[in-house]
């Protein structure tokens, strides 16, 4: 195996925001035919946001966040399927998609900024924000920098204990110029993001106790990606989460959104009438 196609191969099998490369039922036409918009971040004239939106312009708005790799029809079967007086949006993060910059956009506060436009209240009730992943400490920053603007929180699979947090051997060779230049842009993306995901997280933990939303907190007992003892750190920390709801899934993997879509849909049914 050449250098590249280990990093490769890296890349998707370690790190605590890593998503594999599975996804959502749907198929290309039925992908293709989703509402694609974009939006800029007032005050950073290099952040332009591409997004996917579906359901009722002027409804309560449910925010989807991927995690990395990834991109914002990871999420199309929810899109497709919205259930009435709902509107669904999934980004493209910061360095991926259609979404801007090309490089890698590794701050948690950054990635949290970008989603500031669509923190939209309809009827007087804030976004749900939902994140596998590395989503869900971006959705968490999201809560603790603007906790005004925010209905609550659904984190899927989410990585947020910095101590379970390990470089792989092989990333850093990802940053040498030569194998960096080679890697697809997700894949080089994704690498800089594992690589300082450590000390992001340890920025956001002393603030998570700050956060008083609803969360609920989905997590399967064989994820082998991002350890179900994350948790426990949730647990501990989102000590001002009202309420705080944990599901754990016996056997099931990390890739919770096209694995479990219908039970994702009823915790996020349950968030939406609290």
């Amino acid at each position: 195996m050449t250098l590249v196609k280990a990093l490769t191969a890296a890349a998707f099998m370690i790190g605590g925001g890593c998503s594999m490369p599975t996804g959502p039922a749907a198929d290309d036409q039925h992908i293709a035919g989703i509402e694609r918009a974009f939006y800029e971040v007032p005050g950073d004239p290099i952040l332009r946001v591409s997004y996917l939106r579906a359901g009722a312009p002027n409804g309560r708005r449910v925010i989807f966040v991927h995690g990395t790799p990834g991109a914002a029809d990871g999420w199309a079967d929810f899109l497709l399927n919205v259930p009435p007086g709902l509107h669904y949006i999934a980004i493209d993060r910061p360095g991926f998609g259609a979404t801007t910059p090309d490089r890698a956009e590794p701050s948690l506060r950054r990635q949290a900024r970008a989603l500031a436009p669509l923190l939209e209240a309809r009827n007087g009730r804030w976004p749900i924000l939902v994140g596998h992943s590395l989503g869900g400490p971006i959705i968490a920053r999201v809560a603790v920098d603007q906790p005004d603007r925010v209905g609550g929180l659904l984190i899927l699979a989410g990585s947020l204990d910095p101590a379970l947090e390990r470089v792989h051997p092989m990333q850093p060779v990802g940053e040498w110029w030569g194998v960096r230049s080679a890697l697809p842009r997700r894949l080089r993306n994704a690498n800089r993001e594992l690589l300082l995901l450590k000390q992001e997280l340890e920025a956001l933990a002393p603030d998570l106790s700050n956060i008083r939303l609803p969360v609920t907190i989905v997590h399967g007992t064989a994820d082998t990606l991002v350890p179900i003892a994350n948790v426990d750190f949730m647990r501990k920390r989102l000590t001002a989460a009202t309420p705080l709801v944990v599901q754990i899934l016996p056997r099931q993997s990390h890739f919770l959104p096209w694995e479990r879509r219908i039970l994702i849909e009823r915790a996020l049914n349950a968030m939406l009438g609290t």
